[in-house]
């Protein structure tokens, strides 16, 4: 249909003449509420928003003279983290002296990893920056609740 009678049959509806696809030959043109389609757009895009889940990183942290009980305190906590789909900073603050054995939070963030190996991967391996040594640990797919 010729564009000037296309637009001539939207005017007689009361509608507008939007133009879907300028690139294709000849262009495509729809008949159609535009304000209305504006605002179902609009709708559709804060659904979407409303539901997503946005990803948090929580961060634990832990010393180099942790005690039993405190680690697996804070080990549940990783767990419920983790099952709620957030990804978990595991930190070793170093203070003073503790500084020269950084083998112990090494060994912690290992056993850490090892521990929650069957709801939890790596993302980064645990590595020293400055007085502090993390890791990152992200929830297995299987292992989250929706």
């Amino acid at each position: 249909m010729a564009p000037p009678q296309a637009l001539a049959v939207a005017r007689q509806k009361g509608l507008d003449l939007v133009e879907i696809s300028p690139t294709a030959n000849p262009p495509v043109c729809r008949i159609m509420d535009y304000g209305r389609y504006q605002y179902l757009e609009q709708k559709r895009a804060r659904q979407a928003r409303k539901h997503q889940k946005v990803i948090e990183v929580k961060e634990i942290k832990f010393r180099p003279k942790v005690d039993e009980h405190d680690y697996q305190f804070k080990k549940k906590h990783i767990e419920r983290f983790l099952e709620d789909g957030d990804k978990v900073k595991a930190t070793i603050f170093f203070r003073g002296r503790e500084m020269a054995h950084p083998e112990i939070g090494r060994r912690i963030l290992q056993r850490l990893v090892e521990d929650l190996a069957e709801v939890a991967t790596p993302e980064t391996m645990p590595r020293m920056e400055g007085n502090q040594m993390h890791t990152i640990l992200t929830g297995k797919s299987g292992a989250r609740r929706s």
